[in-house]
């Protein structure tokens, strides 16, 4: 297995590409640590997984809270005594034109995206440094490379995780340890349901691969990127598209 005996913390795993990924890091060996706003669906996850024989934990925190994050972190790996693989994988939408787009909704996307990524790396972070190994992989998106109309604060979310990602490649790996984002395009989740056809049709001639992604696609990126296989790769962008036209 390619991550056996690591453990893995998991943002946003209580649903969508983290849920998958959670499951897949199972199977791969690891011991899995997810982190969720939505109590409900992070505890159902952990407890299945569980059930089946895996090592999955679920913890509630709020990303973009720094206290609630410090608090979290703390028991975490007083509990688990290692953090080995961080996925800052949770993140938010709220999309609109830019002219209708509330200042509220744009802070809030930087709050979750961005200073939520900031806040889960820095808070695990002192761990890997004294291990003098880790893994971080957080979440950007096509959207962070190309822009998308009527997603300036979610493009922009996505802009700055590449940027603090090649800026940590940098300022970590002399202390052993990689960091790397994943760009997924477009997915096949729940959001789907909520576009209207018009528009995925419009997605889908840009697609030149002839499917959608699905969110194995991404975890099975995650999962490469935590493996030592890819151990000599740092500060890289990983667009996981199907060739998406730009």
């Amino acid at each position: 297995m390619r991550i056996s005996g690591k453990t893995a913390v998991i943002t946003g795993g209580a649903k969508g590409i983290g849920s998958t990924a959670a499951r897949i890091f199972c199977e791969q060996g690891a011991q899995v640590v997810i982190i969720d706003f939505d109590e409900q669906a992070g505890e159902a996850l952990a407890q299945q997984l569980h059930a089946e024989g895996y090592d999955a934990a679920f913890f509630k925190a709020d990303v973009a809270d720094e206290n609630d994050v410090n608090t979290v972190a703390s028991t975490i790996i007083e509990q688990f005594g290692k953090i080995d693989i961080l996925v800052n994988n949770a993140g938010i939408t709220m999309d609109a034109m830019t002219l209708k787009m509330e200042t509220s909704a744009f802070r809030r996307v930087l709050d979750v995206n961005v200073t939520g990524v900031f806040n889960c790396t820095k808070a695990f972070l002192p761990c890997m440094v004294e291990a003098g190994a880790g893994r971080i992989i957080s979440t950007s998106s096509i959207a962070g490379t190309g822009g998308n109309v009527g997603q300036a604060n979610y493009a922009a979310s996505k802009a700055a995780i590449i940027g603090m990602t090649k800026t940590w490649a940098k300022e970590f790996g002399p202390k052993g340890i990689t960091v790397n984002a994943v760009a997924p395009g477009f997915i096949e989740t729940e959001m789907i349901k909520t576009i209207p056809e018009k528009v995925i049709a419009q997605i889908r001639q840009l697609t030149p691969y002839p499917r959608f992604g699905k969110p194995e696609d991404i975890a099975n990126a995650y999962l490469f990127l935590a493996s030592d296989e890819a151990s000599f790769i740092n500060g890289t962008v990983l667009e996981v598209d199907g060739g998406m036209l730009k």
